[in-house]
């Protein structure tokens, strides 16, 4: 049974900004160590966070905005087929969790979609 659904968007242009304003501040504060070391230092680094950041988005609407939250207790890793995938830490920690990625025109999107018991 679905017990919550999450999208959002994320202008790819606007995180590379972020991240030329604020730095390593800004990305050591949202993000896990392994998403930095995915996204790297390539081109590709404000594309790949700017998909991870949606998902952090996503996943806190699907959960309804749970206080206690921290950026970093959403991580976005990926399977052994490659597919993204959720891990939740501390307050949020949950299993049943499905997550999609894309992005295309300059926009990063991410579609998160929670399961539970029936």
């Amino acid at each position: 049974m679905i017990v919550g659904i999450g999208i959002d968007v994320c202008p790819i242009e606007r995180m590379a900004g972020i991240i030329e304003r604020h730095g390593e501040v800004f990305t050591g504060r949202v993000f896990t160590p392994t998403e930095l070391a995915y996204a790297g230092t390539s081109r590709a680094r404000p594309e790949r966070l700017a998909a991870r950041f949606a998902a952090k988005e996503a996943t806190i609407k699907a959960l309804g905005a749970p206080s206690g939250m921290h950026w970093k207790d959403i991580a976005v890793e990926k399977e052994p087929s490659g597919a993204p995938c959720l891990r939740l830490h501390g307050v949020m920690e949950r299993e049943a969790m499905h997550l999609t990625l894309t992005h295309a025109g300059g926009i990063a999107v991410a579609v998160v979609v929670l399961e539970g018991a029936d």
